[in-house]
């Protein structure tokens, strides 16, 4: 755990407060720690739609179900 918090230029208790989920530790000490583990590559896999069915599905659910097209007005005689 030294070597860890070390390596991401933070305190133990801040690592700590990183295991145990806390949401008032920044991003970027988040982002440290993943460093500091060889884990950063996957940072970016995080916010990808492609990976994320429940977003995909309730994205879905919020389209139209039908669209209705505009007829183009004729043009008259006169």
């Amino acid at each position: 755990m030294a070597v860890v918090a070390e390596r991401a230029f933070t305190s133990r208790s801040t690592l700590q407060r990183v295991e145990a989920g806390d949401a008032h530790v920044g991003m970027g000490i988040y982002a440290a720690v993943l460093q500091a583990l060889g884990l950063l590559d996957g940072l970016g896999e995080i916010a990808n739609i492609s990976h994320d069915s429940v977003g995909q599905t309730l994205a879905s659910a919020e389209l139209p179900k039908r669209v209705r097209l505009k007829r183009a007005s004729e043009p008259s005689d006169g």
